[in-house]
């Protein structure tokens, strides 16, 4: 099992005890209330407060800290699957190659351009860092370049799912287990990433069929502000009708995580090829 797998399934297989726990936190407080008698309510109130500084009070606030989840929240790329080096980084250096584009990005150089959120951002990052060469040096008006590269995004897009419908991008362990224990137990389930949406749905109807239509995507333009903005984060919530402090969010960047964090989320980080090191 995977360390991403442990840490949140540590958070999702323990529902049914916390729920008891809580019923039976419930029942004795009913139960207390309806044995008091009026004359004695000052006194009890006094015992109260004291067995609420000790085990009683203390057992109450923990079950507060580690409520069920609401919603588990996953990013997509290198988090459902490894996309990025393989996938993501081929696809748009073959978009480069069929427009007649003289840049093809190394395994490291992606890297480094992956702290940029958003293909889009990243290709008009790129661009902007070297206007001498093509595309920038024939095409200059700003409007004419966002156009460009919303025009070879697409087409990106395109070769991409036809990897992942060939099957090129598997799968990571566990992820398949988390989704259906999660559900299982009665949590939301959701994608929320800064890709492209058509890809990211493609990854969910392919991979996981059969909680497709379980598990909405928040992805791409849905948002003005991406990762590590919470603007992704919080949409979810918000549609979803979740307490923003009651979702675990699996991610796999600092970028993600900050958003995460900054949405007031809990966030479990499991690294994989381009974050090892962060």
């Amino acid at each position: 099992m995977t360390t991403m797998t442990m840490m949140t399934m540590t958070m999702l297989t323990s529902a049914h005890a916390r729920v008891h726990a809580n019923a039976r936190v419930r029942d004795a407080r009913v139960k207390t209330a309806t044995t008091s008698s009026s004359a004695a309510a000052s006194s009890s109130s006094a015992a109260s407060t004291s067995r609420g500084r000790r085990a009683g009070g203390v057992a109450v606030r923990a079950l507060r800290n580690f409520d069920y989840p609401e919603a588990l929240l996953f990013d997509c790329d290198g988090v459902l699957c490894e996309t990025e080096r393989d996938g993501h980084r081929v696809t748009f250096n073959a978009t480069f190659k069929e427009f007649g584009i003289p840049h093809e990005w190394d395994v490291e150089l992606y890297g480094e351009l992956l702290k940029i959120g958003g293909g889009k951002e990243r290709m008009t990052h790129y661009f902007d860092g070297v206007p001498e060469t093509e595309p920038w040096k024939s095409t200059t008006d700003p409007a004419a370049r966002k156009e460009l590269v919303k025009k070879l995004h697409l087409r990106k897009t395109e070769m991409f799912l036809e990897l992942v419908e060939a099957g090129a991008l598997p799968l990571r362990e566990g992820v398949k287990r988390m989704v259906g224990e999660a559900l299982e137990h009665g949590a939301k389930v959701a994608v929320c990433s800064t890709s492209n949406e058509k890809a990211v749905q493609g990854i969910v109807n392919t991979m996981l069929p059969e909680y497709a239509d379980r598990m909405p995507v928040f992805a791409g333009d849905v948002v003005p502000k991406k990762k590590p903005s919470p603007d992704i984060y919080q949409l979810a919530a918000k549609t979803l009708n979740v307490n923003p402090a009651r979702c675990v969010v699996v991610e796999d960047t600092h970028i993600g995580c900050t958003a995460a964090k900054a949405a007031g989320m809990r966030c479990v980080v499991t690294k994989r090829i381009y974050s090892e090191g962060e």
